[in-house]
């Protein structure tokens, strides 16, 4: 019984919400307690750690993202220039929606539908290949976001309209069909893989 007792109390601190430390301590009458409070005098030995700084928005973020095509490859992009993961996703999703043999009218190119000139500019020599593409794609988003203070909106309107487009209006989203429609889109999908609210700061 005493184990029976025991594998319940386990079971119970495995699979509920973590909030707190939680403890198992042995009465004198050979019964236990679950408990999550410290009372001095008493022997307990700890069965579950709240982990500092946990969330349940960051753990479905991780396995969101960890999901995701080309999941590696954007995070290195992410890493290696200081940007958010779910930003790079985002864009890649309302891009190409992670084609990489993607082409458009204008000629954009690959996984971030990059423009010849940009590619280029980027230091990417074959667009097709999706971790130039999506290194070259990240280089640009950074830029976008150092170029307006780490504006998450008007960086990624000045990837889709260029930034001189959003400079011109006095650094706002410009009023294109396409970029109106794009903006919303990206930034949707980028609360959504940060598990945020639709409408939350950024």
């Amino acid at each position: 019984m005493r184990w029976l007792t025991a594998g319940i109390f386990f079971w119970l601190a495995w699979t509920q919400p973590v909030h707190a430390d939680f403890y198992i301590s042995i009465k004198a009458d050979g019964s236990y307690v679950l408990t999550n409070v410290h009372r001095p005098g008493r022997h307990y030995e700890r069965v579950i750690t709240e982990q500092a700084g946990a969330s349940l928005a960051g753990t479905g973020e991780a396995q969101l993202i960890t999901g995701l095509p080309y999941a590696e490859l954007v995070a290195a992009a992410a890493k290696a220039n200081d940007l958010p993961p779910a930003l790079l996703h985002a864009v890649i999703h309302a891009e190409s929606r992670y084609n990489p043999n993607a082409r458009s009218p204008s000629g954009a190119v690959g996984l971030m539908q990059l423009m010849p000139g940009t590619a280029r500019e980027m230091g990417v020599k074959n667009v097709l290949d999706p971790r130039a593409n999506v290194q070259g794609g990240a280089r640009y988003l950074k830029r976008m976001l150092t170029l307006f203070d780490n504006d998450i909106t008007l960086a990624v309107a000045a990837y889709n309209a260029g930034p001189d487009a959003v400079m011109r209006r006095g650094r706002i989203v410009p009023p294109y069909a396409e970029t109106q429609r794009y903006v919303p889109k990206v930034l949707r999908q980028y609360r959504r893989l940060q598990g945020l609210a639709m409408d939350a700061p950024l």
